[in-house]
């Protein structure tokens, strides 16, 4: 195989989670120009249709799905979308999730609880509902979109670091379940600018994280969706259970991936 064509998704189906702007817009646009028919699923359904649409005008199939992955039920009519549409799922990528500072004092344990569903429960049910339907279609793979703050110890983010690092070590283990029909790694983003990020940084927390960042420059969309293109197609084909951080080379933060 030439070496280029280790970078394609020809004939391949793939589902991304948070699909509608961000990290998941650009991984889900990014699949379908390396050839794969995508299942665009957020809780805004205009988002989707609107991605759904972008990866069409590039001669792919594409379907958008209404999806809040809190609620586990849901992310049966993902599979069941996905199946109905193309026949066979090939592809995962569990990216939706995040959540703000906490305080814990006043952060309840169901609120906690909560942000533990939104970012590590969701990404186990629908991967344990996709792996069969890989295994049937030969073989398949998992991308699950974690964080820098998984490994940061830094003041009120106990929520959300924690669950981050939850689903680091739920790459590796399951990357051990799956293997080896089914691969299993993640992505640790350092501080990435989306357009929600921009709206929110202050111009002198922008400069500190980029004076902080050896590469000097904030992280874009891009930058992830390219590292999980690689960790999908036959180019990473030797390698499960591993998180790949794509930080800018940071070693610290003063703001979370």
């Amino acid at each position: 195989m030439n070496i280029i064509d280790r970078f394609t998704l020809h004939n391949q189906v793939a589902i991304v989670t948070g699909a509608g702007r961000g990290i998941g817009r650009a991984i889900a646009l990014t699949y379908a120009q390396a050839g794969a028919d995508v299942v665009c699923a957020a809780r805004t359904l205009g988002d989707v249709e609107a991605v759904a649409e972008e990866i069409r005008s590039m001669g792919r199939r594409a379907i958008a799905v209404s999806c809040d992955v809190t609620d586990l039920p849901q992310l049966g009519g993902v599979v069941d979308a996905a199946l109905k549409a193309f026949g066979r799922i090939t592809h995962l990528v569990n990216n939706a999730g995040g959540s703000g500072p906490n305080d814990p004092l006043k952060m309840s344990a169901d609120k906690f609880e909560g942000v533990f569903r939104f970012n590590v429960s969701s990404a186990y049910e629908l991967t344990r509902l996709c792996v069969p339907h890989m295994r049937e279609s030969g073989g398949g793979n998992v991308v699950n979109i974690t964080s820098g703050a998984a490994r940061y110890a830094q003041p009120y983010f106990s929520a959300y670091g924690t669950a981050k690092a939850a689903l680091t070590q739920l790459t590796r283990l399951l990357a051990q379940d799956f293997a080896p029909a089914v691969r299993v790694n993640a992505i640790a983003p350092g501080p990435i600018m989306t357009a929600a990020l921009d709206r929110a940084l202050p111009a002198n927390m922008r400069e500190g994280m980029i004076n902080n960042t050896p590469l000097k420059r904030l992280g874009e969309v891009e930058d992830i969706a390219a590292a999980a293109l690689y960790l999908a197609t036959p180019a990473s084909a030797w390698v499960t259970g591993k998180v790949l951080e794509v930080d800018g080379g940071a070693e610290s933060s003063v703001w979370p991936g």
